[in-house]
């Protein structure tokens, strides 16, 4: 049986998802992929790991490292779990690049290349916002692209953390294409 929660945000509402193993969800409302791991049967509860993740947001949006995070139930296929991991090792306040996970994803399996695409297709998918930080992942030329929640979503939660972004930018339509 999966729960949901909603927690208030300075960045809108968040719907948190959880199961008896830990936390399986967290999306900005309306974002991409907007509960896709929710299943069907599901209810609105208050429990204990809804309230420690309360706590790590709340801090988080204090704008401190809020720690160790909640304990998570990710769902997916081998290769996005893997992707999912290299999130999970990104310090607060610091960015990586897709073409960079793609090269430690091709290390670990011990495989010439992965394709960036491919890494931002599992980064694209992440249930679990925020906490695993998807949005420090940005393009290897500095760009600013592909948050399920949203580009403005990506830049705020980077300055929230202090991340150096003075090299970062939005591309333009003309560019992005």
């Amino acid at each position: 049986m999966q729960y949901t929660h909603e927690y208030r945000s300075p960045l809108g509402t968040i719907t948190l998802a959880a199961d008896a193993e830990g936390l399986t969800g967290l999306w900005f409302e309306g974002q991409k992929h907007f509960a896709a791991t929710l299943g069907i049967r599901h209810e609105e509860a208050m429990l204990p790991i809804f309230e420690q993740t309360r706590r790590w947001l709340d801090r988080y949006f204090e704008g401190k490292n809020p720690g160790q995070t909640p304990p998570l139930h990710l769902q997916g296929s081998p290769f996005r779990l893997a992707v999912w991991e290299i999130l999970r090792q990104i310090p607060f306040g610091e960015t990586t690049t897709y073409g960079a996970i793609a090269r430690e994803i091709a290390r670990r399996q011990g495989l010439r290349t992965v394709s960036a695409q491919a890494i931002g297709g599992a980064v694209g998918h992440n249930p679990v916002s925020i906490i695993v930080p998807c949005h420090r992942v940005v393009g290897s030329d500095g760009s600013l692209t592909g948050y399920a929640g949203g580009i403005d979503r990506k830049v705020r939660l980077l300055a929230l953390e202090q991340a150096d972004t003075a090299a970062l930018f939005i591309p333009s339509e003309s560019t992005a294409q």
